[in-house]
């Protein structure tokens, strides 16, 4: 479902496109990095903080973009240092962002490594079983200047809290797009979006910290292969053969693993860099030994990175993570191989970490209140 804004979002021009639209206003090519110089370098709240330009400038551009499409609503703080964000767009719509705190021995919170997982969708399409992101359906793709807008929002609350980030013009270390919705499913948006991230004239944020997950819409891995920048790869494979993978995601039957390890391949080698696989251990259904083997087996094939991920529990859903022991032996089998792997602890569970979960949460709370709108039906 498409989403028109009454204004287009000041954060999802690039240097070009704003700077012709400020031609069509009369405006001198050289605004156009100055303004995105207040909005990316100096993180300017408001039109009027964009001091050095003319009043009248600041009056056209408020009447003419939104400066900020995303607010924040819920900041949520896990007593593991996990933060989830839950932002509201200009619809009313809910999505979630989450910033995850890896502490370095030796030095204080504030100069712990930061991965910010970010949106794409607000909610999702691809009906995987085990996942709150979808438990009601799609409602649409954000625009790209919504996803770069969660990244503004992560470092207004950084600046404010920390003494590294106001002296840095990104004040994390790496950004994974695994949040809700399908990313590869919003291809262009997300794209724009990571340009303006990567971009001198934005936030400046190298293409190699960028990890783009997908559950493996195998065209558009390859097309993503063709790009230029160097983005990482991960695939959520959560199956190791088509039997188990179909029964708990359903894009397998259009892309079953004969047609998804070849395009990750070909990602692999344009890229030269190793792809991840995501693997989430959910007991009775891919947690078993036969399961490790055949994972182990893809992951040598692939010189692939498995991330092992215990579920995270999902209000409403009956799926459990295996116990600890059944974990370890997991992934032992992978070690024993010598494949790259990472077994997960659980983070924010506290919170509702697991994608989607606040924000579906919310919105039930939203619908039980009196007079209540009726949601958007979802696309399904």
């Amino acid at each position: 479902m498409k989403y028109t804004p009454d204004r287009p979002a000041l954060t999802g021009e690039t240097l070009d496109s704003l700077t012709e639209r400020l031609r069509a206003l009369g405006e001198p090519a050289f605004r156009g990095r100055q303004i995105l110089d207040w909005v990316y370098k100096k993180r300017a709240r408001t039109w009027d903080d964009m001091t050095n330009l003319p009043k009248a400038l600041r009056q056209r551009l408020a009447d003419s973009f939104d400066l900020m499409p995303a607010a924040l609503v819920l900041n949520r703080q896990s007593e593991d240092v996990t933060d989830k964000l839950l932002l509201e767009l200009r619809d009313r719509s809910l999505i979630e962002t989450v910033i995850i705190r890896a502490p370095q021995e030796g030095v204080g919170l504030d100069h712990s490594r930061k991965t910010i997982c970010i949106s794409t969708q607000v909610g999702c399409a691809m009906g995987c079983v085990f996942c709150a992101s979808g438990l009601a359906g799609l409602k649409r793709d954000l625009h790209a200047g919504e996803i770069v807008a969660q990244l503004l929002q992560v470092c207004y609350r950084e600046d404010a809290r920390t003494p590294r980030a106001r002296t840095e013009l990104a004040s994390f270390d790496n950004i994974v797009v695994m949040g809700m919705g399908e990313p590869l499913a919003n291809y262009d948006a997300l794209l724009t979006a990571l340009r303006i991230l990567n971009a001198d004239w934005g936030l400046g944020f190298g293409a190699r910290r960028i990890t783009i997950s997908t559950s493996g819409l195998v065209p558009k891995i390859l097309q993503l292969a063709e790009e230029d920048l160097g983005f990482r790869l991960a695939v959520s494979l959560h199956g190791a053969t088509d039997e188990v993978r179909e029964k708990i995601m359903p894009i397998n039957r259009a892309y079953p693993l004969a047609k998804l390890v070849p395009a990750i391949r070909t990602f692999a080698e344009r890229h030269g860099r190793m792809v991840t696989l995501e693997f989430i251990l959910i007991e009775d259904v891919n947690d078993s030994l036969e399961q490790a083997e055949a994972l182990r087996d893809l992951a040598r094939d692939l010189h692939a990175h498995v991330n092992l991920i215990p579920y995270n529990s999902v209000a409403g859903l009956a799926w459990r993570r295996p116990g600890l022991a059944r974990q370890e032996r997991f992934a032992q089998v992978l070690r024993a191989a010598r494949v790259s792997v990472t077994l997960r602890r659980e983070k924010g569970h506290d919170i509702d970490a697991a994608c989607g979960q606040l924000r579906l949460r919310t919105e039930q709370d939203r619908a039980a209140l009196p007079g209540a709108t009726p949601p958007a039906a979802p696309v399904v």
